[in-house]
């Protein structure tokens, strides 16, 4: 894991707090400042380690606070969606690994563009009519907020970012954690796929808008809890991903 990066500044200590959420789950009030302290230096990449955040122990002496108040104002970004968090593993700016990336690496060298997307057709049209029927009004919220960062993305980077969080989300809407579980998967997967890393940085901007209206159509099924609407949406938008690899694949050739 690469060291921790050197933080430039003290951000300064919270004054205000505020109840954190409707949600009880989300506990005590937490300091509003704290929490825009945190998302200023997120959004500069300022505590990234990669997309890991550092532990909690070193954040919460960086900002001055304890760790309780930190967890606090995590569990609140989290909530947002602005954060994804997992026992055992830390609080993560993209969708955590799968718990077992070690052990899909070797089928990672083996699977095609082909029977991937085979398989993530058969597995995300049900996980996207799901997440019609499930998402909450938080979750809802989120997730809309990931569908515009596809629409909006500066670049083919911060697309791909954008991308990986909309999908995650539809799969963590559906509330199923055996389906979340072989989702993960497929992502681990495809993540060490060197072919999916290479040809998703030489999508076209024609290929990545439409990906992008795409996500747009599917996110408004979900949104207004149409579930077969969401079905047919996931299904034409990844015929259109395996579309455009199998250009890419017959360009090469």
């Amino acid at each position: 894991m690469p060291d921790t990066p050197r933080l430039s500044h003290a951000p300064p200590k919270a004054s205000r707090s505020v109840s954190p959420s409707a949600d009880p789950s989300v506990g005590l009030s937490a300091d509003i400042d704290l929490i825009a302290t945190l998302r200023r230096e997120i959004a500069a990449g300022t505590l990234q380690r990669g997309d890991r955040l550092p532990p909690e122990r070193e954040m919460a002496h960086y900002f001055g606070v304890s760790r309780a108040r930190l967890r606090q104002a995590l569990d609140i970004l989290a909530t947002e969606g602005a954060l994804f968090r997992r026992r055992g593993q830390g609080t993560f700016v993209q969708p955590p690994p799968a718990t077992d990336a070690a052990r899909l690496k070797s089928l990672a060298l083996r699977v095609s563009p082909k029977e991937v997307m085979e398989v993530r057709m058969e597995v995300e049209p049900a996980l996207a009519g799901l997440a019609a029927l499930r998402a909450d009004e938080t979750s809802r919220e989120s997730f809309a907020q990931a569908a515009r960062a596809t629409l909006n993305a500066p670049d083919q980077t911060a697309y791909d970012a954008a991308d990986d969080i909309f999908h995650y989300k539809i799969a963590q809407m559906a509330q199923n954690p055996l389906f979340l579980t072989v989702y993960e998967a497929i992502r681990s997967v495809r993540a060490q796929t060197l072919w999916a890393r290479k040809r998703a940085a030489t999508y076209s901007a024609q290929s990545t808008a439409l990906l992008g209206q795409q996500h747009q159509t599917l996110a408004d099924a979900i949104l207004r809890g149409d579930s077969l609407a969401a079905t047919q949406a996931m299904q034409s938008h990844l015929q259109s991903v395996a579309e455009i690899l199998q250009q890419d694949e017959e360009g090469e050739q």
